[in-house]
């Protein structure tokens, strides 16, 4: 007879630890508060970014997650692009911090630096005026996270079984049995993969956590004409001072310097910006951080003015026409890049990845299904 195990909530993470359960032969019922996916997943960029992980385990953890969704991909024919991240320097500090992280993992990563004229005969949409040189990371994939979590959904159904409750909202668990209303489901092993569902039913192990919460504002255009099929993720000086894997350059303080003495609503707001192209030609633009318990509910236009005018920098889409904006929020524990923690016997609580979920999630969900 199989295990059985039970997963609160359908985000990306919920997801993750569900198959990783059912290919652990473990008999798995998800459950969501809501009736579909509309959290921080499908509020994204849709990128597994291994880019942005620090060598060591967290980029082989990006690089285990990249391996299961593009397995994923495959079968369930989830729209992808395997077109890489281009990151480009129009600062002589910018370039510098490419070439010496070039240099210092060239060997453990698949890069490729190339000069203005190359990036300018390749990449259309590549601003070319002020253009110093460009790194081109080949392991980043883009997906549209709106539909591929539905997708993804129907994959986890129907090739493993795994049972979904959309719209049923658990407000209790104890011994190994959860409560939606009066309905009572019993399980061996319990999963809270949901930051609301963590925050309303361990309340006091919440507030113990050292969680707090980020907003991110984004954009989303109108379906764009550009010029080839390979285009690639698209970031700039920004981008690189954003994350932990540019940090042991040594031309990033005074990349960062410069940041705060030229550009301060940047810093003060925490945007960095990218322009991600999914497959119906519109472009994902973003984003801004702001963290807090409680973010604003009210999104901001001189912030996105200040996004657009900063990609204005780097990209030259024609007629760019904004369709959508949105906020997303992401719970996050600075200095960590995951929670987990067993409030009970059998109940165990994954939440805290921050903006890495699309790309750490399903490797993280083995590694803790491993240990149960």
């Amino acid at each position: 007879m199989k295990n059985s195990a039970i997963v609160i909530g359908a985000g990306i993470v919920g997801l993750a630890t569900a198959r990783a359960l059912a290919e652990k032969n473990y008999h798995v019922k998800v459950f969501e508060r809501n009736e579909k996916c509309v959290g921080a997943s499908v509020r994204n960029f849709g990128l597994i970014w291994p880019i942005g992980q620090p060598s060591g385990k967290l980029y082989q953890c990006a690089l285990r997650s990249r391996e299961i969704w593009l397995n994923i991909i495959q079968k369930s024919k989830i729209w992808h692009s395997n077109t890489g991240a281009l990151m480009l320097a129009y600062n002589d500090d910018e370039r510098n911090v490419l070439e010496e992280f070039f240099q210092n993992n060239c060997d453990t990563r698949d890069l490729e630096l190339f000069t203005n004229q190359q990036i300018s005969e390749r990449w259309k949409t590549v601003n070319p005026q002020g253009l110093k040189a460009g790194l081109l990371s080949k392991t980043e994939v883009i997906i549209d996270p709106r539909e591929a979590m539905n997708t993804l959904t129907d994959y986890l159904n129907e090739c493993y079984g795994i049972e979904f409750y959309f719209g049923k909202t658990i407000n209790r668990i104890e011994q190994f049995k959860v409560w939606n209303g009066k309905d009572i489901y019993e399980a061996d092993q319990i999963f809270v993969c949901s930051g609301s569902d963590f925050e309303t039913l361990f309340s006091e192990e919440y507030k113990e956590s050292g969680i707090t919460k980020c907003k991110l504002q984004m954009m989303r255009s109108l379906p764009i004409n550009t010029t080839g099929s390979d285009l690639p993720a698209l970031c700039a000086g920004l981008t690189l001072s954003h994350y932990a894997s540019f940090a042991d350059c040594k031309s990033m303080e005074i990349l960062k310097q410069r940041f705060e003495n030229e550009m301060p609503e940047y810093v003060k707001h925490g945007i960095h910006v990218m322009a991600v192209q999914n497959g119906m030609n519109e472009i994902t633009i973003g984003d801004s951080h702001e963290y807090g318990l409680n973010p604003d509910p009210f999104d901001r236009a001189e912030i996105n003015q200040l996004v657009l005018q900063y990609m204005s920098k780097f990209t030259r889409f024609e007629n760019l026409q904004i369709a959508q904006t949105w906020n997303g929020v992401i719970p996050k524990i600075e200095g960590q890049t995951e929670f987990i923690f067993s409030p009970q016997r059998g109940v165990t609580i994954i939440n805290g990845l921050g903006g890495g979920g699309m790309t750490l999630s399903f490797a993280l969900a083995e590694e803790v299904i491993a240990t149960i």
